[in-house]
């Protein structure tokens, strides 16, 4: 089934209510192994694209995964990028900042880590959180030690707004390709992904009882989330918003997102000149004749 990735995207300008998006839509396939297929089919062709794109050494490509808690980023990135090559891609994950990183401005700890031309990096959870939990939390911007005049509440998410959209269209200019997804869980199948975490052994290392309090603000995060992806998506950064409450169609619609995003590139294997193919060819011959 084809997946139009356009109907997931945020416009550039636009006003986000995620309310009025779903957090569900029809399965896009008609049984598990449909979907295993369909899976499999998208990332084969994303592992030729990662191998043109390592080849080529022109682009770098980085992908942000943002949620709220249970929503499913672990499961895309382990799901979605399982059958690329890990030599060309690097994950990871950013949680509360140390205090070296908080000595920092807010976007160091993240651009130290922006994947090198010919590779794709993947944050799960980036500098986007200085806008999300830092908005839902402004006593965090305390322990940012911040000038009084720059820590005003009043400007500062419109600054950080601004100073995002500067380094993102600083690094496209300079040969980085970001696309940013949001996964989309409804406030019910968040308390299902939660219990199971209580309920099942295998799975309690990874409920904190910090999920509860955070869940508790559940509609500050929901208005923090918007205005972000109202204020920071375009053309060359966008913003997907992709219903997450089914996992397997949201593996599905991220997979295509990574696989459109790259070949959006238009890369090519690099050109071997007539004097190389010519030397190439009075290799091969010795190399046919050697015993």
């Amino acid at each position: 089934m084809k997946i139009d990735i356009a109907g997931f995207r945020v416009g550039e300008g636009s006003r986000v209510d995620l309310e009025k998006f779903p957090t569900d839509v029809p399965a896009l396939y008609r049984n598990g192994e449909e979907y295993r297929s369909s899976l499999e089919k998208k990332i084969g062709k994303i592992d030729e694209a990662q191998q043109l794109l390592y080849a080529s050494g022109k682009w770098s490509v980085l992908f942000i995964l943002q949620a709220m808690d249970a929503a499913g980023k672990d499961s895309a990135i382990r799901h979605v990028f399982s059958g690329i090559n890990p030599q060309g891609c690097a994950v990871h994950s950013f949680k509360t900042p140390s205090s070296g990183e908080l000595a920092h401005d807010f976007l160091w700890r993240t651009s130290c880590q922006m994947p090198e031309r010919g590779r794709i990096g993947i944050f799960n959870r980036s500098y986007y959180e200085e806008v999300l939990v830092v908005r839902v939390h402004p006593e965090y911007l305390a322990n940012e030690n911040l000038p009084e005049t720059l820590a005003d509440g009043k400007y500062i998410w419109r600054q950080r707004y601004a100073s995002i959209g500067a380094f993102e269209h600083h690094m496209a200019q300079n040969g980085t390709k970001i696309a940013k997804i949001f996964l989309h869980v409804s406030k019910t199948e968040q308390k299902k992904r939660l219990l199971s975490r209580i309920d099942d052994p295998a799975k309690n290392w990874k409920f904190s009882d910090a999920d509860l309090a955070e869940r508790a603000l559940w509609k500050k995060y929901q208005k923090a989330y918007g205005d972000c992806l109202a204020a920071t998506s375009t053309k060359e950064a966008p913003w997907y918003v992709v219903p997450a409450d089914d996992k397997k169609n949201a593996h599905l619609i991220v997979a295509e997102i990574v696989r459109e995003t790259l070949k959006s590139l238009k890369m090519h294997y690099p050109k071997v000149s007539a004097e190389r193919k010519a030397e190439l060819a009075a290799i091969r011959e010795k190399l046919a004749a050697d015993e």
